[in-house]
């Protein structure tokens, strides 16, 4: 079966399509700047890329756009022959635990939300709408970055705030990049044979969060109400006294979406570094000496290994800790400074093993007393195998 799976942003589009269950991905693509100036695609198919420049001003024209391309490329004959569609959407709230197909309702209900998530659900809507206008007798089905976090217990997702907060307006721990972390688990789960495994999943890329799970269940993550909760990202501030809010906005005579957009946009590595949000440039120029990326890079370890060291309590030891995401799966000098900050937990580097990008591997020595693992993550095909799931 081929199923089309689409991740889509307020001015993108990712897509590939798999054949399941074979698991062999046919094209992939990215539409980026829809609605905007100079907007463009790549395709990718059989190993090469290509980049087209082309108008797109809406969600609408990128469908139209990637339906093209999949017939150009004899991908499908019609768009009939594609299975299902499968849609990741950041916010299902308390109310979707689990990946559910699409329908009126659904989408009523996902509406909801959009306070919530107003960067990326109404576009994220959007798109799932445009899709089926084009596709109206295809099922699809909605796949959940907050549906993974549903399992965590009330003691863990409560705030210490005004308990009314959460009754009248939802306001508790939700989490993120769920879809990443249930995928490493079931990954980890396979590879090792085991069934019960206590994991903390590191899934460190421009976004960044640690997931701890215990058989299947999360018991703690570390983004928050919203994304900005948690590590220290690309360009996310991450946990930080609320307090400096409101004096920044004295200080500065900011208002508080200004001093918001700055803990959103301008802080974490491009904050502390001052020069890039790409932690592999950060790591160059902190080679080079530049003191502000040496500390950012610094800081960035020091969280990681704070939160790996606390999930690993709550666990009461994890069997195993994973490294996942762009810079999980390839940075190796940042795996090793975190890995050499938690070396109270007994956990030991092998250096040789850690020259590793993009490959699921163990990289902790043998007297490690928990195993570390690089495990790839692969968000779309996670989707596509909960949409398979669904429409059969």
């Amino acid at each position: 079966m081929k199923i089309l799976s689409v991740n889509a942003g307020s001015s993108s589009l990712k897509f590939n399509v798999i054949e399941l269950p074979e698991r062999n991905e046919l094209i992939n693509g990215y539409f980026q700047r829809i609605g905007i100036d100079n907007s463009f695609y790549d395709i990718k198919i059989n190993g090469v890329k290509k980049k087209y420049e082309i108008e797109l001003k809406n969600h609408i024209d990128a469908v139209e756009c990637l339906k093209e391309e999949l017939i150009k490329n004899n991908i499908v004959n019609s768009l009939d022959e594609i299975d299902g569609v499968g849609h990741r959407l950041v916010h299902g709230g308390d109310i979707f635990k689990n990946s559910v197909l699409i329908t009126d309702e659904v989408l009523k209900e996902c509406e909801k939300f959009n306070e919530l998530a107003p960067l990326h659900n109404p576009a994220m809507l959007e798109c799932v709408k445009a899709f089926m206008k084009v596709m109206k007798d295809t099922p699809m089905v909605a796949v959940f970055d907050t549906s993974f976090h549903q399992t965590m217990e009330k003691e863990e997702f409560i705030y210490p705030v005004p308990y009314e907060w959460y009754t009248k307006y939802a306001v508790r721990k939700y989490g993120f990049h769920g879809t990443s972390h249930r995928f490493i688990n079931i990954t980890i789960k396979e590879k090792l044979n085991r069934k019960d495994l206590k994991v903390i999943s590191c899934h460190l890329g421009s976004g960044a969060s640690i997931c701890a799970i215990n058989s299947d269940k999360v018991v703690d993550t570390s983004m928050g109400f919203s994304p900005l909760a948690g590590l220290m990202m690309g360009t996310r501030s991450g946990d930080i006294d609320s307090s400096i809010i409101k004096y920044i906005m004295d200080k500065e005579n900011k208002t508080i979406d200004e001093v918001f957009s700055d803990l959103n946009k301008k802080s974490g590595f491009i904050g502390v570094s001052g020069v890039s949000s790409d932690s592999r440039d950060v790591e160059e120029l902190a080679n080079e000496g530049n003191e502000r990326c040496i500390l950012a890079k610094n800081i960035y370890c020091q969280k990681v290994a704070n939160y790996i060291a606390m999930y690993n309590n709550i666990l009461g030891k994890a069997d195993v800790i994973c490294f996942t995401a762009g810079l999980g799966e390839n940075a190796k000098d940042y795996r090793k400074l975190i890995i050499e900050k938690i070396a109270s937990l007994g956990v030991e580097i092998d250096e040789e093993a850690n020259n590793v990008t993009g490959k699921f591997k163990l990289i902790s020595s043998e007297n490690s007393k928990i195993p570390v693992y690089v495990v790839p993550t692969d968000e779309e095909l996670m989707i596509s195998l909960d949409t398979l799931e669904l429409i059969k």
